[in-house]
């Protein structure tokens, strides 16, 4: 059975060792309920060092929620390429238009306002709550479920629905309401920087005495965490038509991946190779009426690999040069249209295209 601490122990410790430790970042620097919601929602499942670059964009792009909320989404994900989980850009886009539709551009300034805004759940709503308008709500993330789950020795799936109101009332048992944001700062920044995910600084760890998992021998094993599950591999086959200088390109449809970004004509197969008879079969499918417009390039196709966060992408790009544009028939059917550099580069792509346009 676990040893509980007592209450003011941690909170004591942490805003101790916090000062002298924290990270110098721009979101810490403010108050406005506007770039500390920007900053949570970009470093969701993103690292620091990735999403800052990002942050300072978009606060740089769009200084206000209004706005970001007059901007065009595909603007909005144009600015967000590279850092993934797109849904994340396009609730964020959302939010902005609900908090000036419906609260005349401000941020409500509760917990519970805040968690009637599309896309902001209990973590971000406790976030801010706390770091903008000092409410006393504890945050939990995956730093704080980490620490924690060391320092009392629990057990308890971090990954089940049913293990987060344990860890809640545990957060806010040693929240020091007169402290609440410092401390949400601080303990998610000790579970960022000391008591890390693998090889913590147990050695110089100002709660080394009180942690129960450094005492019994079991840091390497908490928090409890079940395995998600398996990716699948998915192989694309993509066929670059070109005409000229320009390349056809068309919008994602929603239902999978990559909703509203760009790519190419596109077939999905279970094998990863393809030979230049196949290739052109699929081409001439998409218009059905201009088999004899096309030449498929010599060169083996180029194979670009990407992994998300349940699946593994392996792309073959077929390049097929036209002799003639696309009718229109074939636009309307397939949804391409053809698009010069400049223009490809306006466009919001994911990764695997920017990659292959960069790279090819």
């Amino acid at each position: 059975m676990p040893v509980v601490p007592p209450v003011g122990f941690l909170a004591s410790a942490l805003l101790d060792w916090y000062p002298r430790h924290r990270r110098d970042l721009p979101w810490r620097h403010t108050h406005d309920a506007y770039a500390i919601w920007l900053s949570e929602v970009i470093l969701q499942q993103t690292r620091v060092a990735q999403g800052l670059p990002y942050y300072l964009d978009f606060l740089a792009s769009y200084p206000t929620v209004h706005a970001l909320a007059a901007a065009p989404e595909q603007e909005v994900l144009r600015h967000w390429q590279g850092l993934g989980y797109y849904s994340r850009a396009r609730n964020m886009h959302h939010t902005a238009q609900q908090v000036v539709s419906e609260f005349g551009g401000r941020f409500p300034s509760t917990y519970a306002g805040l968690r009637l805004l599309r896309g902001v759940g209990p973590y971000t709503a406790a976030a801010i709550a706390s770091f903008a308008f000092g409410e006393a709500v504890a945050v939990l993330d995956g730093n704080v479920f980490r620490v924690l789950a060391r320092i009392f020795g629990l057990h308890s799936d971090i990954a089940a629905p049913a293990s987060r109101k344990e860890f809640q009332a545990l957060a806010d048992q040693h929240l020091p309401p007169a402290h609440a944001a410092e401390f949400n700062q601080a303990i998610m920044e000790f579970g960022a920087l000391q008591c890390t995910p693998a090889k913590p600084d147990c050695l110089f760890c100002p709660l080394q005495s009180q942690c129960w998992a450094f005492q019994h021998g079991q840091v390497a094993l908490l928090p409890v965490k079940s395995k998600a599950k398996a990716s699948r591999t998915r192989y694309f086959h993509y066929f670059v038509l070109r005409y000229g200088e320009q390349l056809y390109l068309k919008e994602r449809a929603s239902g999978d991946i990559w909703q509203g970004l760009y790519d190419f004509a596109l077939a999905e197969t279970e094998t990863a190779t393809m030979t230049a008879a196949e290739v052109l079969r699929h081409v001439e499918a998409l218009g059905g009426i201009w088999n004899s417009q096309l030449v498929a390039e010599d060169r083996p196709a180029p194979t670009l690999r990407h992994v998300l966060s349940h699946q593994k992408l392996e792309a073959r790009f077929h390049t097929v040069d036209l002799a003639a544009p696309l009718p229109e028939a074939a636009l309307r059917d397939t949804g391409l249209r053809a698009y010069s550099a400049a223009e490809i580069e306006q466009l919001p792509k994911p990764v695997l295209i920017s990659n292959y346009l960069l790279k090819y």
